[in-house]
């Protein structure tokens, strides 16, 4: 029981270090339940409970995110996002964190190595020292702060892509909306003149052609047909706007919806099983 608190008590900054790290609030739950399940193999003494977590969670989200960068995958997550609480107390410290957890710093932070993203976020973000970070990158203090150098000036000097994901999540819904509702104007009103629409399939099954269609008009048309919109909710689709469809076992299928000025460009439906099961981690 006192093990279950000491981890309870430290979750909330578990979670801020791991979404920052992977940008995903479903994979940080899996980072911070991967501690808790080597807390709880530990046998040795911990001294210090939060550093020990942290370290942990450090090296969870560092696998993780080589992974990534060797089997690129969707990440399908929830929608909205929602900002992980933070552990620092001071209201200056906690206004710069939600700031900086925002979509344009996530997208970012994905342009860093795994080490640089590690030392920068654990350093800037949550001040740990170098000489802590610098056994989880296999280096030494000297080099990991040069590794969060490097990320800083990246990170300072890249241009922040802007995104209005409340704009964004209101065409989707709209989208949906209007697909089971059968109104075929909203529809063609929701979508670019020009729209293209592809679908990921795997290995060929009857019924489900078109994989390529391009035109507002017939966009508009194949979606009044599909009855598994009813299904559909909006999500998070590698950090943007997109659609899933979530079954009694999973993950069926999801989408990735391309935005601009309000219109959808375009739609890109992933059915590949190998790539739904990647997806719903």
């Amino acid at each position: 029981m006192a093990m279950i608190q000491d981890f309870e008590r430290h979750r909330a900054q578990l979670s801020a270090v791991a979404y920052r790290m992977l940008g995903s609030k479903t994979d940080a739950e899996d980072a911070v339940q991967e501690a808790w399940l080597r807390l709880d193999r530990n046998d040795g003494p911990i001294d210090n409970m939060g550093a020990w977590l942290t370290t942990v969670v450090g090296r969870v989200c560092l696998d993780m995110l080589r992974r990534r960068r060797s089997r690129p995958e969707h990440v399908v997550d929830d929608w909205p996002v929602e900002t992980v609480a933070d552990a620092r107390s001071d209201p200056e410290s906690q206004a710069v964190l939600a700031d900086s957890v925002g979509l344009a710093l996530l997208v970012v932070l994905d342009t860093l190595s795994p080490s640089e993203r590690l030392a920068f976020v654990l350093h800037d973000m949550f001040g740990m020292s170098f000489d802590d970070i610098a056994p989880m990158v296999d280096r030494t203090p000297t080099a990991t702060r040069q590794l969060a150098s490097r990320a800083r000036r990246r990170v300072q000097g890249e241009p922040a892509p802007h995104r209005d994901l409340a704009r964004e999540r209101d065409v989707v819904v709209a989208f949906l909306a209007a697909a089971r509702n059968g109104d075929f104007d909203a529809l063609v009103t929701l979508l670019h003149p020009d729209v293209v629409f592809n679908a990921d399939i795997g290995r060929r099954r009857p019924g489900l052609d078109p994989e390529h269609m391009v035109g507002a008009a017939d966009v508009a048309r194949l979606a009044l047909r599909q009855k598994v919109l009813k299904l559909c909710e909006p999500a998070l689709v590698d950090g943007g706007a997109g659609v899933r469809v979530p079954g009694p076992k999973g993950l069926i299928a999801f989408a990735s919806l391309h935005i601009v000025d309000g219109r959808i460009t375009s739609i890109d439906l992933v059915l590949d099983p190998e790539q739904v099961r990647a997806a719903h981690r």
